[in-house]
Formats: structure tokens, C-alpha cells, sequence
């Protein structure tokens, strides 16, 4: 019986290793028409609504750069984790929990607060979320527990932290029994960045991060430990390099970027803390690293990318009757298909025959 396995490529396209994002696009929209011709809809209207009506105006634009914020300020601190070998997927969490310490401080603005606030509000998010990634740090520094599972469950103890503030003490007692904080005052508000727009300074928190990652990934030492330390903690040891200092500041930044999107979010959009504050910005910023090859230019394009799916996802709810989940479904669909070219970039298929997969076992 003739067998079949993948096996490394000897030298693998550098060509493809960078031009795939852009092929795991082109598949996404293949399959995305096939899904809507299966689904009884027009194709162009579907890929209408994806990826024209996002961009086709200012205001639109705008909104398209909103959702892109905590996605890229996201993505850029998971960037520093998953380079470092530290596999943080709990970023949801540290986001709710930093919206929530952000949440916590504007609660205490009133109108005669200053200013100053805005950067009370920010700072207590980034401190939000570097406490709950702190925690992944220590479980797995002490303990070896593993980073992916306590990251994650920790999403869920998030969660449940925001529910019972925002059904329990937190609740506005004139907000008619919503599960929902009063509204913040108006001098929390994160400053926007143009009238007749929603875009923030958060839009150039995010764009000032990504340089100076730039900066520190690839033209400073301590980018270049970190990397090492994570990587290869043998030679990291040989070198003098920390691993555990390059765990505890993979995981301290990634839960501050996280947080500090929160905050953002919270004081910005939204305006106070609802049960609906988790977005799936967390999850979907994995996504967005790995697209932009945990690069930050790569992964600024990547969350306009992502922007436009989430946008795309709510019009067509609106337009084409199409569930909720569609979002989902096309951002499954962009992991997905990079996973699968990446691993034909690498790897080749080899057919054994009887006699070699008998001498093999042997």
C-alpha cells in the first residue's frame, strides 16, 4: 500500500514565505464567493460589502481605522510573545481586564476633573493588563504551567470579573436595570483626532508603537535577547542572555499593548463598561500577527485587512441578511488558508512505496 508523508523542503521560496499572506487572501476570496453563490447570494454584492463599502467614503474610512486600533496595538504586543516563543493567547483577557482598570478610574472622574485624567485612564489600562499577564508569567515561571492553557482560561475568569461589576456594584442605578456602568464624563474621553469622525489618538498611539517595535525587534540589543531568550534558552544562557527576563517581558508588554487597547476602547467608542466590551478583538488579533509575519509594517496592513472583515461582517447582517457569524467564518477562512500555504512553502509531499515503507519500519 503506497503511503504518504510531507517532508521538509531543502530550501523553502523566500519569494512565497512573504508573498503568501497575499495568495491565503486571494484563496479567502475564492472560497468567500463560493460560499455566498451556496448561500443564495450575489458574490460581487458579497465582496461589495467586504471590501469596498469599508473604504468608500471618509467617514467610513474612519470607522475602518477605529476598528483597526486595538488590533494592531494588540497584535504589535503579542508580536513581541510569539518572536520570544511565548505562546500568549489570553489577550482577550488582559484586554477586558485593562478596559476594566481603565473603566474603574474614569468611574471616579467627575465635571470638575482635569484633563490629566485621560492619562490616569490609560495608564491604569496598560497597568490592567500587564497585572493579568503578569499572572500567565508566574504560573509559568514557578510553576512550568503552560502559558497557552492559563492564558486562556484566564479569559473566561476576565469575563466573569466584568459581569459582576457591571451586574453587581459597578451597575448604574439609573441605566433602567441594564448590566451597565453610567456614562463616563466627557473629560475621559480619549481625544479624537478630526470632527465628524471617531478615530482617536489611540490611531497614533498604535502607529508610534509599531516604529518604535521596529526599533527594538530589529536595531536594539535587548530586541535581539529577547528573541534569543525565547528561542533558544540554551544559548541564550551562553550568551548571557536572561530567559525567564525575556518570559516575564514577552508577556508584561504583550498584556500592556492588550490593556491599554482596553482602555482605549472603553474611554473612547464605548464610553462606559457593558458585557459586551469583549469583541473578539483578542483572538482576532493572533490573526493579524501572523498575517502581518509578526512584523509591525506587515501587521498594520494586516488589521486594515481585519478592520474591513469586521465591518464587512456587521453590513452584511444588514444588507444581505447574512448571520453574525460570517465575520468568524472569514477570518477562520484568512488563518486557515496561510496555515495551509505556509506549510506547502515548507513542506513537500512524498510517496513511499511498499518496499521503502517496509524498509522504513524496519
Amino acid at each position: 500500500m503506497t503511503s504518504v508523508q510531507l517532508v521538509p523542503r531543502a530550501r523553502p521560496s523566500r519569494f512565497w514565505s512573504y508573498a503568501s499572506p497575499l495568495l491565503a487572501l486571494a484563496l479567502t476570496v475564492l472560497i468567500g464567493v463560493l460560499l455566498f453563490i451556496l448561500l443564495g447570494k450575489e458574490p460581487l454584492q458579497g465582496l461589495n460589502v467586504f471590501f469596498v463599502e469599508p473604504v468608500k467614503n471618509a467617514y467610513a474610512i474612519g470607522e475602518l481605522l477605529l476598528k483597526a486600533t486595538p488590533l494592531l496595538i494588540i497584535a504589535l504586543g503579542l508580536a513581541v510573545c510569539f518572536r520570544s516563543n511565548v505562546w500568549n493567547i489570553g489577550a482577550e483577557g488582559q484586554f477586558i481586564i485593562g478596559a476594566v482598570a481603565a473603566g474603574g478610574v474614569a468611574l471616579m472622574a467627575d465635571a470638575q476633573t482635569g484633563r490629566w485624567i485621560v492619562l490616569a485612564v490609560l495608564l491604569a489600562g496598560v497597568l490592567g493588563g500587564m497585572a493579568w499577564a503578569g499572572i500567565v508569567a508566574l504560573l509559568r515561571d514557578r510553576f512550568h504551567a503552560n502559558e497557552i492553557l492559563v492564558s486562556l482560561m484566564l479569559v473566561y475568569v476576565a469575563e466573569q470579573v466584568l459581569g459582576y461589576l457591571v451586574y453587581g456594584p459597578w451597575k448604574d442605578p439609573q441605566g433602567y436595570n441594564f448590566p451597565q456602568t453610567r456614562m463616563f464624563e466627557a473629560v475621559t474621553e480619549i481625544p479624537r483626532l478630526m470632527d465628524g469622525s471617531r478615530v482617536s489618538a489611540g490611531l497614533l498611539i498604535a502607529l508610534i508603537g509599531a516604529g518604535l517595535l521596529c526599533v527594538f525587534l530589529f536595531r536594539m540589543l535587548p530586541g535581539f535577547a529577547q528573541q534569543v531568550g525565547g528561542l533558544a534558552p540554551a544559548a541564550a544562557r551562553f550568551a548571557g542572555f536572561s530567559s525567564r527576563r525575556a518570559l516575564w517581558t514577552a508577556l508584561l508588554i504583550s498584556g500592556g499593548a492588550a490593556g491599554l487597547a482596553g482602555a482605549l476602547e472603553v474611554a473612547g467608542p464605548l464610553g462606559q463598561l457593558t458585557p459586551h466590551v469583549p469583541a473578539g478583538y483578542g483572538f482576532a488579533a493572533i490573526i493579524v500577527a501572523f498575517v502581518g509575519r509578526l512584523h509591525p509594517i506587515g501587521m498594520v496592513l494586516s488589521a486594515i485587512l481585519m478592520s474591513m472583515f469586521y465591518i464587512g461582517g456587521e453590513l452584511a447582517q444588514s444588507r444581505l441578511g447574512l448571520p453574525k457569524s460570517i465575520t468568524g467564518v472569514f477570518q477562520g477562512l484568512l488563518l486557515f488558508t496561510l496555515l495551509a500555504c505556509d506549510t506547502w512553502i515548507h513542506y513537500r509531499l512524498q510517496w513511499l512505496r511498499p518496499n521503502r515503507v517496509a524498509k522504513g519500519g524496519a
